[in-house]
């Protein structure tokens, strides 16, 4: 028997098609509203008034808001408190039930329990739904029934329990209602100012997701597995921030990399997962190590070598080139992802939270559980980390990665004329070879700011307090 009225309440899926509350709303209720609120608990924590994720999650609304129009809906945008909004609007529609579609950080599910005591208290049931994973909660666990800390037996546990119902699109047709509410406000009304969004190339909404997944899908993804390391070619698929946000679905993804044989790239569908299944079940991951003999290491104090780093200029190019292209657009190359969190905790001895809330404060496609689980993986104090004793050299990573120096000049414009044989590591350079390319290593560009070989003997040092336990 249908109910009267539902409210789905968007987060982080800003899409209106193959969403599964939106999907079970319509199929369950006569009218349904829809609702998006900007918290300002999560809003006011922000250090700039210029975010380059606002802009882009205020465009996707924008976009949204039109789609569900056309339906004869609209969305209904509030700024505040969410767990007050949502309650708030609950009452004012008179709706039976808010739809939503489960958050796994720490933080949103306590925010979805206070808004689910609130409804349940005046009488609104509160549903959530799986939707922005393939698998959660207990769908796939060991054979002992607990949840998984390693990837790979992970993979294969997930992948025998995968079956086509489980990546099927959710049709979202029905009544919408509340056009006359809708309305997305300017960023100035939330106190905001746009961003350079438009200068980066970055398309916000379902159609931004579309062309980038349709050029991704067509290159082919099934080359993904060569070129994903190469930061100086168009190897991967830039959908981060799409997914961060929902403006595409996940079973669609995983459906095309099955059909295309993309194994290496539903890999990282799948290591997608394992990070939000290691944050739902393992919460304390957020400001401790994943393996707790870790937490004993003591962290050099170095405020100038972080500084260094942040800034792009340790004085190895393929580092300081990676820093710099978050800096400027507010991405990173995967690769060199885990070059910069190894080289931040194993060759400054810096505590990898430093490293990871910076990140969080820079990346357009911040993800607490991908974010954690990446900066734990290079310190090996996380699930399934590289060993202790693995340590990336910069130079050597460089040479592979980055053969010619092509990303590297891109970003390192002061060591544009420099030639292959030294731009990996242009302090071996002579001084005479340095003044006629004016290219002077203190001057033009830093020296190493540490010798990689006694960096790893320190390191080494340092994680012994944990060898015991490895």
């Amino acid at each position: 028997m249908k109910i009267e009225k539902a409210l789905v309440w968007f987060r982080r899926d800003l899409r209106d098609y193959d969403h599964v509350a939106l999907s079970t709303a319509l199929s369950e209720a006569r009218q349904v509203y829809c609702a998006f609120v900007f918290d300002t608990e999560i809003l006011d924590a922000l250090p700039e008034r210029r975010d380059r994720r606002l802009h882009f999650i205020r465009e996707s609304l924008v976009e949204l808001d039109a789609a569900l129009r056309a339906g004869s809906g609209g969305l209904i945008v509030r700024h505040g408190k969410a767990s007050r909004e949502i309650p708030a609007l609950a009452r004012r529609l008179g709706v039976s039930a808010v739809f939503a579609n489960r958050d796994y950080e720490p933080a949103a599910k306590q925010r979805d329990d206070a808004v689910k005591q609130t409804l349940n208290a005046d009488g609104i049931a509160f549903r959530a739904f799986k939707d922005q994973a393939i698998f959660d909660g207990d769908e796939v666990l060991t054979q002992a029934g607990r949840p998984f800390s390693v990837f790979t037996p992970y993979k294969n546990a997930w992948l025998k329990r995968l079956s086509p119902a489980d990546t099927a699109p959710w049709p979202c047709t029905g009544r919408l209602a509340g056009s006359a509410l809708a309305g997305v406000p300017a960023l100035a009304e939330i106190g905001f100012t746009t961003s350079d969004l438009d200068t980066l190339g970055i398309q916000p909404g379902m159609a931004g997701a579309r062309a980038l997944w349709t050029t991704f899908r067509d290159r082919p993804i099934a080359h993904y597995g060569a070129l994903r390391d190469f930061p100086a070619a168009r190897g991967v698929s830039y959908l981060s921030v799409h997914l961060r946000f929902g403006t595409l679905s996940i079973r669609e993804l995983v459906r095309t990399a099955l059909a295309k044989g993309a194994d290496a790239w539903l890999g990282e569908l799948i290591w997608r997962d394992f990070y939000f299944m290691i944050l739902d079940r393992f919460p304390q991951v957020v400001d401790h190590a994943f393996k707790p003999a870790y937490d004993a290491i003591r962290w050099a104090d170095w405020p100038a070598g972080f500084a260094a780093w942040r800034e792009g200029r340790t004085g190895y190019p393929l580092v300081d080139a990676a820093m710099r292209q978050l800096n400027s657009c507010g991405w990173m190359h995967n690769r060199l992802r885990m070059l910069a969190a190894s080289f931040l905790s194993k060759d400054l001895g810096l505590d990898w939270r430093l490293g990871e809330a910076y990140f969080a404060g820079q990346l357009n496609d911040f993800d607490l559980s991908a974010n954690n689980g990446g900066w734990q993986w290079a310190a090996s104090s996380g699930c399934d980390a590289q060993p202790y004793f693995r340590i990336f050299n910069p130079v050597t990573q460089s040479e592979k990665f980055d053969p010619d120096g092509r990303f590297i000049r891109r970003y390192l414009p002061e060591l544009a004329r420099v030639p292959n044989k030294y731009i990996h590591a242009p302090w071996l350079m002579g001084r005479n070879e340095q003044e006629a390319l004016g290219v002077v290593i203190g001057r033009d560009y830093p020296g190493p700011i540490v010798d990689h070989a006694r960096a790893r003997a320190a390191t080494l040092a340092r994680y012994a307090v944990v060898k015991k336990a490895v």
